[in-house]
């Protein structure tokens, strides 16, 4: 849907309706109702569900079964992990709902093997909530990749976040489907002050240990480098970094240098565009990114104000609304299934000291 399209709202439930997860769906369909509806959360603690409905206004049910009865959502987001989202994805195959899983679909290799017969064995529409590909700066550093302007791409270097979501990263800068890998890994240990995790910002000033995993993931004509500090993506001290390097030029974070055929140089920036800044009356919310004289990304959900993580679980939830009517793939199990085994693979690496090279797995196509 563009951003202009006057459309029915997606209506979607959530399972784990309570979960730290869960709150970026609540959040996006309240600042933006027109596009999108939470129907009802399944919430099995009876003073979490009761506080959920007095903050969000939504619904709540302690059991699946219960919600099942009274509710008809376009799709359910599976917002629960380890053995209990597993758990949850099966059912729902069985009851032939459609599913937006979170990351990761399952808990280790057995688990992701056994979801994978689960579904050749229903016909279950299924997704999985993996948003890093569709933050804003990603969006655009893609779009770049595909005008071709680039050439072809041979090299990337990921340090956004952690195992599956750098892999994910990874893959799509290379273009890379379900090709085996030979990794390298490596971790080095040393101290950092203690900065903001899930639970906040830091409340004291402290010293605490610092685990940098590092891997080179060689695919043989392409190289992708995954590096990655324990709570890196909150750090105020430790910024990300995402690097592409292609034949005719390189993305380095905000910057493109790219030799022209006539070999003219270029050295451009991927411009981020607010609205409401100094004398602008628009709002304040994100436009676009620019590059040059051309926009690569433009926002669809402007001039709501998310910021780029609700952006792009926002666009997660479209995607998957237009999926179960109908339309493309964007992220199957098949993908995050792979994502999560690199992921394992990496860690496998970096604690053994070997090389690791992966195996051609059950879901690959």
């Amino acid at each position: 849907m563009s951003g202009g399209e006057l459309l029915k709202p997606v209506k979607f439930s959530i399972i784990g309706g309570a979960g730290f997860r869960a709150q970026y769906y609540l959040r996006i369909a309240q600042t933006m109702p027109e596009r999108f509806q939470v129907s009802a959360t399944v919430v099995r603690n009876e003073a979490k569900a009761l506080e959920m409905e007095k903050k969000w206004g939504v619904s709540t049910y302690r059991t699946l079964d219960q919600m099942l009865q009274s509710e008809s959502p376009d799709f359910i987001v599976v917002s629960v992990s380890g053995n209990e989202g597993l758990n949850y994805l099966c059912r729902l195959a069985e009851e032939g709902i459609p599913v937006l899983a979170e990351t990761p679909p399952a808990p280790d290799l057995e688990g992701l093997e056994q979801l994978h017969d689960k579904l050749l064995a229903t016909d279950i529409r299924i997704q999985v909530a993996e948003q890093y590909q569709f933050h804003p700066i990603q969006e655009a550093r893609l779009a770049l990749i595909r005008s071709g302007r680039l050439g072809r791409i041979t090299e990337t270097t990921v340090s956004i976040s952690h195992l599956y979501h750098g892999v994910s990263l990874i893959r799509k800068m290379l273009g890379i489907s379900f090709e085996n890998v030979k990794i390298r890994g490596m971790r080095f240990e040393s101290q950092w002050v203690g900065g903001p995790t899930r639970e906040g910002n830091p409340t004291e000033d402290r010293m605490m240990p610092l685990q940098r995993d590092l891997a080179w993931l060689d695919f043989g004509d392409r190289l992708g480098i995954y590096d990655f500090t324990k709570d890196q993506h909150r750090s105020w001290t430790r910024s990300n970094h995402l690097s592409v390097r292609g034949e005719r030029g390189e993305i380095f974070d905000s910057r493109v240098l790219i030799q022209q055929e006539s070999t003219i140089p270029l050295q451009l920036e991927l411009k981020r565009i607010n609205k409401g800044e100094l004398e602008n009356q628009e709002g304040y919310f994100l436009k676009g990114i620019l590059c040059g004289e051309n926009w690569l990304y433009e926002n669809p959900y402007a001039p709501a104000r998310l910021y780029d993580d609700e952006i792009a679980i926002a666009h997660c939830l479209q995607k998957m609304a237009d999926y179960v009517a109908g339309g493309p793939e964007f992220y199957s199990v098949a993908e995050a299934s792979q994502d999560h085994y690199l992921g394992m693979m990496i860690e496998k690496a970096i604690l053994s000291g070997e090389v690791v090279e992966t195996q051609h797995q059950r879901w690959a196509r």
